[in-house]
């Protein structure tokens, strides 16, 4: 089984120790490819060097998320679109909507985000889209842009159903993450899993965030990796009544084919597929 972890926050502080075994782990259990989230220009730029420094295993996303949209000016739109003409830069990226945290003006949010979707029609690329607590706006947006776009994934989704119903409807990608594991907030994600359309379903961990709540034994560090996007799988496996082998092989093909990645396969996955 070969799974890809689409969304996986891997310049993340916590990582900066360990980096090498969380990788390693991630492999031992499936995990072939890791597409590291870029969430500002700095954190874009160490993304795209780790994909330099594990090539064919880890690919990045450009762009500056919501809480980062102060940050946004030409000279920095100017630094992703040159870090998008890299082959392991397969997204523009993690780029939205956040009211819930506020951590930016709203106005300021908006620009940032057109001006990344107009990037990204630019050099047509995908993009890679959060949205927490703005779906009147984010939609607004994104449909003035998506039939200009190639693909688009609403990441990390835990929305409800009319959400979900809306994305469709623009024909956006939904990654599921851990949150389906919570069910205290995410069981309603198992009900609305069946409405996602195969080949539109991927499936992330958003590491460090969203441990798994339902993991046995819990780990002693509260830190999220990808080595646990076979437990997600599992339970979208779970939820869907399929098997696991069959969402695996569904999410990987989707992933593969949305971030236009290569067929080659490395380490030992090469090795299995002959």
């Amino acid at each position: 089984m070969m799974l890809i972890d689409i969304g996986a926050n891997l310049t993340h502080d916590s990582f900066a120790q360990d980096l090498d075994e969380v990788i390693e782990r991630a492999r031992a259990n499936g995990v072939a490819r890791m597409v590291v989230t870029g969430a500002d220009l700095p954190h874009s730029m160490a993304a795209h060097a780790l994909a330099q420094q594990y090539p064919g295993t880890l690919y990045a996303t450009a762009g500056i998320h919501p809480h980062h949209a102060t940050s946004y000016a030409d000279p920095v739109l100017a630094a992703l679109e040159a870090l998008a003409a890299h082959p392991d830069v397969v997204a523009l990226g993690e780029c939205g909507l956040d009211f819930y945290r506020d951590f930016s003006p709203h106005d300021v949010q908006k620009k940032a985000f057109e001006a990344q979707l107009e990037l990204a029609v630019s050099l047509k690329m995908p993009v890679f889209l959060h949205q927490r607590d703005a779906h009147a706006s984010f939609l607004e947006i994104l449909s003035r842009y998506r039939h200009k776009l190639p693909r688009a994934v609403a990441h990390c989704f835990t929305g409800n159903e009319e959400e979900l119903a809306a994305y469709m409807d623009l024909d956006l990608h939904i990654g599921i993450t851990g949150w389906i594991c919570d069910e205290r907030r995410g069981h309603h994600l198992c009900d609305l899993i069946a409405r996602i359309p195969e080949d539109r379903l991927m499936i992330e961990t958003d590491a460090p965030y969203l441990l798994p709540r339902d993991l046995i034994p819990k780990p002693r560090a509260r830190r999220n990796e990808p080595m646990y996007l076979g437990h997600v799988c599992e339970a979208v496996a779970r939820c869907m009544g399929a098997g696991r082998e069959e969402v695996a092989s569904a999410t990987t093909r989707t992933a593969s084919s949305f971030f236009s990645l290569a067929n080659d396969l490395p380490g030992r996955f090469a090795l299995e597929s002959g």
